[in-house]
């Protein structure tokens, strides 16, 4: 053996002293080549077992007959260890050691079938590990006392939260057949102040048919605003996705809101677009009404409102900017508040700040994202995301546009059906003051009882979708059916769900809210007169009393 040699293997001897961990090595024949003090040390073997050539099974021997290994045989013992030691490529294995303490041992094979093993006190850990048993199963038992009271408490939170959705179910049951009963006067209502706003001209009368207008607005838009958070809480208000072209969309908007924004001295502009989007087009509508009706109602004469799309990467970005009052960023959350109005908007404007709410509400619903910016005293922008479709519309060359919704004589025939009278008379005072020949029904059996449309036709249809013995729906079918498949129709309706919308668009029928506003009624009987190639008020007046 070369002197380089030596000094290595001594070194190596040297550096094994200093660690903590007991080590011996043994050769193929599982004698001990070499170890170190701790080994001697943790074993507390004498030093005759330590040397050099001392088989591996004398040290197991040795420690089977001090009792280290445990009851039984000591032959058999020291075989069983030096099984456990060999067996396997690696092992790892614990036995009591000294004072009873714990050794834990870590036994590697070496290439040549030598044995490593090294060891070392784990007697803290061991009675941590215990002690951590120990809590564990004191714990255990605290958890199945808790679980135990838990799962009686849960029991009676879930009767309880079963009295509570029947509560809700009940309560949104309630708002549903009561709203077409408590809007049905209030639209009556709104069609008699109408008419009597369009014939008082000037004066004192006049003021007084305004006052009850503004009132009447008020009344609905709460009623509106608290029957749509109701069905949106109790999950009645179910997305359906949808490709469509926001076109339609922003003329619809323009088409009913322009009249106001002309009102109160405010210049609405909506940007044209090509885009389509994928969503549901009812609770989109829905929200950009909402928002629009917002921005208007805070701007002061003179300010302008704009409403457009643009393309952000794989979205359509809507905007609605206005130049109002707008608030400070600090209460961007406040504005989105049930019952919570800025002390300048309240102000302005009646109500009681639900608009906003909805809003929230609805982008939550269709999983999109709301972004707001504003700047006190100088105005707004709510940019709403929607996902893009490619579908493509063509648009045909001189594509009507809607008539005015706005003064003029509409000189047309007009059949309404409605199983109200009293809307039927204020619907019916309210046409004949814009220059239309009216006739009225209360169903459909009055139509040919009451011989309707012997010698004349309607240029359109307004029909109730709540009649006594079939849907408005069916009876435009019918209609079309006995007059004319092309025969254009509108159903007026208290009813907002999506889905009787998503019918009537089906069939190519317009639709009117309740309680109807003279403005959005004026402007759809304008478009559904060109569906027919109509002019609203080309028609000489005389035909209008054939």
């Amino acid at each position: 053996m070369s002197e380089t040699t030596i000094d290595a293997e001594a070194s190596l001897k040297l550096a094994i002293g200093y660690i903590p961990t007991g080590l011996a090595v043994f050769d193929r024949d599982l004698s001990l080549v070499t170890s170190n003090p701790q080994y001697r040390t943790l074993l507390d073997l004498p030093e005759h077992l330590v040397a050099r050539g001392v088989p591996l099974y004398t040290i197991a021997l040795f420690l089977a007959r001090r009792g280290d290994l445990g009851p039984g045989e000591p032959t058999r013992l020291a075989a069983l260890r030096l099984s456990e030691l060999t067996s396997n490529e690696t092992s790892i294995s614990q036995r009591a050691g000294q004072e009873g303490g714990t050794l834990e041992f870590h036994a590697s094979r070496l290439p040549d079938g030598g044995l490593v093993i090294s060891f070392f006190d784990v007697t803290a850990r061991v009675r941590a590990e215990r002690e951590l048993e120990r809590m564990n199963l004191s714990l255990e038992g605290r958890v199945e006392e808790r679980t135990a009271a838990l799962t009686q408490v849960n029991s009676e939170l879930e009767i309880a939260r079963a009295k509570a959705d029947a509560a809700n179910l009940d309560k949104t049951r309630f708002l549903a057949a009561a709203s077409h009963d408590l809007l049905q006067p209030l639209n009556a209502a709104r069609l008699y102040t109408a008419t009597l706003i369009e014939r008082a001209g000037e004066g004192e009368m006049a003021s007084l048919a305004h006052s009850i207008e503004a009132s009447l607005n008020a009344v609905e838009e709460i009623m509106s605003a608290l029957l749509d958070i109701s069905r949106i809480d109790s999950g009645a208000v179910k997305p359906v996705p949808a490709p469509f072209q926001m076109r339609d969309l922003m003329r619809k908007i323009e088409v009913e809101f322009q009249p106001l924004a002309q009102e109160r001295e405010i210049e609405l502009k909506i940007v044209g677009t090509s885009l389509a989007v994928i969503s549901d087009r009812q609770l989109v509508a829905r929200i950009i009404q909402n928002l629009v009706s917002n921005a208007i109602k805070y701007t002061r004469p003179g300010g302008k409102v704009l409403v457009g799309c643009r393309r952000r990467g794989a979205r359509v970005r809507l905007d609605i900017i206005d130049t109002g009052i707008g608030f400070n960023k600090d209460q961007h959350a406040l504005v989105f508040a049930e019952f919570s109005r800025l002390e300048q908007g309240a102000r302005m404007a009646q109500g009681l700040g639900l608009g906003l709410s909805i809003v929230q509400r609805l982008v939550a619903t269709l999983g999109v994202s709301l972004e707001l910016d504003s700047t006190e005293g100088k105005g707004s922008r709510f940019s709403l995301y929607l996902p893009q479709s490619r579908i493509v519309r063509a648009v045909v060359d001189g594509e009507r546009k809607t008539a005015s919704a706005s003064g003029g004589t509409m000189n047309l025939r007009v059949l309404c059906v409605d199983n109200e009278r009293a809307i039927l008379d204020a619907m019916e005072g309210l046409l004949r003051g814009w220059g239309c020949d009216v006739r009225t029904a209360r169903s459909l059996k009055d139509i040919p009882r009451d011989n309707l449309l012997v010698g004349w036709m309607p240029d359109l249809v307004l029909m109730d979708y709540h009649l006594d013995q079939t849907s408005g729906l069916d009876a435009i079918e019918w209609l079309r059916h006995n007059v004319g498949g092309h025969l254009p129709a509108a159903l007026v309706t208290a009813d907002r769900s999506p889905a009787v919308r998503t019918l009537a668009e089906e069939r190519g029928i317009a639709v009117v809210t309740k309680p109807v506003k003279p403005a959005a009624l004026r402007a759809t009987i304008s478009s559904l007169a060109g569906q027919r190639g109509l002019q609203a008020d080309s028609r000489p007046a005389s035909s209008a009393s054939n």
